[in-house]
């Protein structure tokens, strides 16, 4: 395994590359109001570098060039202050190959290290492998999910790595989606990193959160307000009442009257819904649909919109946090703040129509019934009590963090239960119970899902060699790319009628797959909706 790992270069090295791609791309990008503002964030950046490790908050609207002005402060941060690796955090698998490509791009794909579920098995080596494992490399991109729960696990495999976790730069992007059920141990996690190992953090987001007991951080960006006046790009027009829904089908004709157009919506029902009420060549997005399938149609829109030619996007949430598209109107379905400021990223994002004199249009609607109840509830909520405010600049910083402070003390339980499964029933021996813990601490419920191998691409590829070899590390990573998760109940009901079977109940025990070839669309994904089961509202 020693011999298996090789050699990385060193950050220094890293670093020359990185700041050589940074400048020639500077020097190619067209003097426009936004890529001069993108340059100064990076000097911000880069200046703030110089200071003394610890907590770090970046506060850049979308657009502004958040990924690589966190990288450059963190590639100069660790050189100045001998820290051995960069750990970029991303709270979704759905963006992490995103931004993975515009890291390896830079560095070369040998020296960026990914450790997530939709890793593609055809690409690893057996020291990328390693590496992932280890987190031994300089440069690592993760997930929230890997992160968080690797720190609080109880089994060596992911426990493996925490050592190289100590006296690094960690970004953690989109803070804003810790999950606030949890969100008092990952500010506990954060705080000791900060305080004990010798981490600096940066929390970098366009929708700076408040998080409750985080050690104060200090602020890259000496203005944020007046940065997110320089960088005004879009004008976010709420409804005149927001107790009066709208109608799907009228929702669908004001689509129809823009050439170019993204609609975001709240759960996979609502997109599924509103999509069969638009025209030929509207887009779909949502989770019903495997990475691999929704990596393509990600493509196919990015194609239409460089060229200019008419699409029209229907999607959930999940286009929000990092999907790279730039279009001239957006709407978005009430929902709370930080969402809509994240659908509102997608919009006139390089800042073309502010040359004509104009801003990217964002409309808010209501739609024809409410989010579902739990944490989208809560953010509907919160937003509807904010827009009651007189005087408020919903598109401030400073709005965010009052978004921020009402939504968290709308949510009863923030994880500080997960204290009383760290110490229950602590003996005289100091005794911890670490794998309860361990085991409650999930920050995707993986008890209430089950994925599901779907028919698309080179799946069956995938699932014979499962039939015949079993679940090994390759085949399973394979598999992730064609798989969508569903609820339980769901997953029972289509294996009790035959759309779903049970892989081999000997070599693969409880891997299900779709047998019904029908059953999945090649523009919606899989139709649960088609026909009558009990469907439930899902997010993405």
């Amino acid at each position: 395994a020693a011999r298996g790992r090789g050699q990385f270069p060193d950050i220094t090295k890293l670093s020359e590359l990185f700041f050589q791609a940074l400048g020639d791309l500077e020097r190619r990008a067209p003097p426009t109001p936004v890529n001069v503002i993108r340059a100064e964030i990076r000097r911000s950046c880069e200046r703030a570098a110089e200071q003394q490790p610890g907590m770090f908050s970046l506060t850049v609207p979308t657009g502004g060039g958040k990924t690589l002005s966190s990288m450059a402060f963190a590639l100069r941060h660790a050189i100045k202050h001998g820290q051995r690796r960069v750990i970029y955090v991303i709270p979704y698998t759905s963006i992490i190959e995103q931004t993975a490509a515009i890291l390896a791009g830079i560095f070369g794909p040998e020296n960026v290290i990914e450790h997530h579920s939709n890793l593609d098995p055809e690409k690893e080596t057996q020291r990328t492998r390693l590496a992932s494992e280890n987190w031994d490399a300089p440069i690592i991109v993760t997930t929230n999910v890997q992160f968080f729960e690797s720190l609080y696990a109880a089994k060596s495999s992911r426990c493996r790595k925490l050592h190289n976790v100590v006296n690094s730069v960690v970004i953690l992007d989109e803070a804003q989606l810790l999950p606030p059920e949890l969100l008092k141990p990952c500010v506990d996690a954060i705080n000791q990193l900060v305080r004990n190992y010798r981490v600096t953090m940066v929390l970098a987001t366009a929708t700076q959160p408040a998080l409750p007991g985080l050690d104060k951080p200090r602020e890259i960006i000496a203005d944020p307000a007046e940065l997110y006046r320089g960088l005004k790009r879009t004008d976010i027009r709420f409804p005149v009442s927001l107790d009066e829904p709208t109608a799907w089908d009228a929702i669908a004709k004001r689509l129809q009257t823009h050439d170019q157009v993204l609609c975001v919506v709240n759960t996979r029902r609502d997109c599924y819904d509103l999509f069969k009420l638009m025209p030929e060549g509207t887009a779909h997005l949502s989770a019903l649909m495997c990475g691999a399938h929704r990596s393509i149609v990600i493509g196919e829109i990015k194609q239409k919109l460089e060229t200019g030619r008419p699409i029209r996007v229907i999607s959930t949430q999940l286009v929000e946090a990092g999907v790279d598209m730039d279009l001239p109107v957006v709407y978005r379905a009430l929902s709370g703040l930080s969402s809509i400021a994240q659908a509102a990223g997608r919009c006139n994002r390089e800042g073309k129509l502010n040359t004509q004199g104009r801003l990217g249009e964002v409309h808010v609607f209501v739609p024809p019934k409410p989010s579902p109840l739990g944490m989208l509830r809560k953010g509907e909520d919160t937003t509807r009590e904010l827009c009651a405010l007189p005087a408020l600049d919903l598109q401030r910083p400073d709005a965010f963090t009052r978004y921020f402070n009402l939504f968290y003390s709308r949510v009863n339980d923030m994880g500080s239960q997960f204290h009383d499964w760290l110490v229950k029933d602590v003996n005289p021996t100091l005794y911890f119970q670490f794998r309860t813990a361990a085991e409650q601490f999930k920050l995707i419920d993986d008890q209430a899902r089950r994925p599901v191998i779907v028919r698309y691409g080179d799946s069956g590829k995938w699932l014979e060699r499962l039939r015949f070899a079993g679940p090994t590390r390759e085949i399973m990573r394979g598999c992730q790319r064609y798989m969508v998760s569903l609820p339980k109940r769901m997953v029972e009901r289509m294996l009790a009628d035959g759309r779903l079977e049970e892989v081999d109940s000997k070599r693969a025990p409880g891997i299900v797959a779709q047998c019904n070839l029908k059953f999945y669309d090649d523009k919606l994904g899989l139709d649960i909706y088609k026909e009558t089961l009990p469907v439930e509202d899902l997010v993405q």
